[in-house]
């Protein structure tokens, strides 16, 4: 039964029928709860920097019942989108209610499917590919599969990469540096893919093009049964949503930076490469993201056997918060600046 623990995610989907149905404050509810409640609780709690063992270690690692959780996502996202249009289109909302059901929306669309797209999309299968895609689509962001996986993962803590944060960058600059330079990095990686095969960039073997298709046809659907007015709403849902990634981006791995060993080579990614977080609840609501220096180590692994790394640079406290304090640039770089250091090559872990 370990497994259920990581139904809490589902927290917000039901919180978000609760605005739904309640209205007034309540509309604001999965805000307050994944930006108030729970930074506000890891403060209390201290991380857990336990690993499994050997045999509880494979016998997660081949238990379906984990990726269960993941696939029911899907059902969830689309259902409070659906809801959320509705909502607004039959509801005499007030001004502040439609904002509060938008910013919820925003923080699901990323906080639960743009993450669980990104472990989806870590996968082999097929299925859980094409479910990685589905999960990116509300967002927008259906070019962070391509990116994320042949970029983001080859290039990491390194200028070469647009979703590594630099030391004494503010947040907002990383924003639209990451989301634009991302954008333009999956087309360059696709097309070269094309190209290597001997085959023309422009066309529905491109899968950038694919995206940029489905996306527009996804956004004209809304259009069209909802209106100009709720289109913009839930466009905002999704702005709100990619960026909550990119934040999460920023944090994990601000002003780590890998070694160049030749002039056109970089040391092999290690755990040193990311921040981590053993926080108990933030790793539970975004099932295990935040051990993310062992997620960059071994990207194949399934986010409930990730483990911690004694090497890894530790965040102060879990994601939430995290996220929170890098929005007041001054206090983050107060925070955080002091804690970076340079990291530890392979050769010295080793030996340590």
């Amino acid at each position: 039964m370990k497994y259920l623990k990581y139904a809490m995610p589902f927290i917000l989907p039901v919180l978000f029928f609760c605005g739904l149905n309640f209205g007034d404050w309540v509309t604001f509810a999965p805000v307050i709860f994944a930006f108030g409640f729970i930074p506000g609780l890891e403060l209390l709690i201290k991380p857990n920097a336990q690993n499994l063992e050997t045999a509880e270690n494979e016998m997660r690692r081949e238990d379906r019942k984990y990726d269960v959780l993941l696939y029911l996502v899907a059902p969830a996202i689309y259902a409070c989108i659906v809801f959320y249009l509705f909502a607004l289109q039959q509801m005499p909302l007030e001004f502040y209610e439609k904002m509060g059901l938008t910013l919820s929306l925003g923080v699901i669309l990323g906080g639960l499917g743009i993450n669980v797209a990104h472990e989806l999309g870590h996968r082999t299968k097929t299925f859980e590919q094409n479910l990685a895609k589905i999960l990116l689509l509300p967002s927008a962001y259906m070019h962070f599969f391509i990116e994320h996986n042949r970029g983001h993962h080859k290039n990491v803590s390194t200028p070469d990469d647009p979703a590594s944060s630099r030391r004494n960058e503010l947040v907002y600059q990383f924003w639209i540096r990451s989301v634009v330079l991302g954008y333009i990095s999956a087309w360059k990686i696709e097309n070269q893919r094309l190209i290597r095969q001997n085959q023309k960039a422009f066309t529905l073997k491109n899968e950038m093009l694919r995206f940029q298709l489905i996306q527009i046809a996804f956004w004209l659907l809304i259009g069209f049964t909802f209106g100009l007015e709720i289109l913009i709403w839930y466009t905002g849902a999704a702005i709100i949503g990619f960026l909550m990634l990119e934040t999460v981006n920023y944090i994990e791995h601000y002003g780590l930076m890998r070694s160049k060993i030749t002039d056109f080579r970089y040391e092999k990614v290690q755990p040193t490469h990311s921040w981590n977080s053993n926080h108990a609840i933030g790793r539970l609501m975004l099932f295990e993201l935040s051990r993310h220096s062992d997620h960059h180590f071994q990207p194949q692994k399934k986010y409930q056997i990730l483990e911690h790394h004694d090497h890894s640079p530790q965040m102060p406290t879990g994601y939430p918060g995290m996220m929170l304090l890098s929005l007041i640039p001054p206090l983050w770089f107060a925070v955080m600046n002091p804690k970076i250091t340079k990291p530890l090559k392979a050769t010295q872990i080793q030996t340590a």
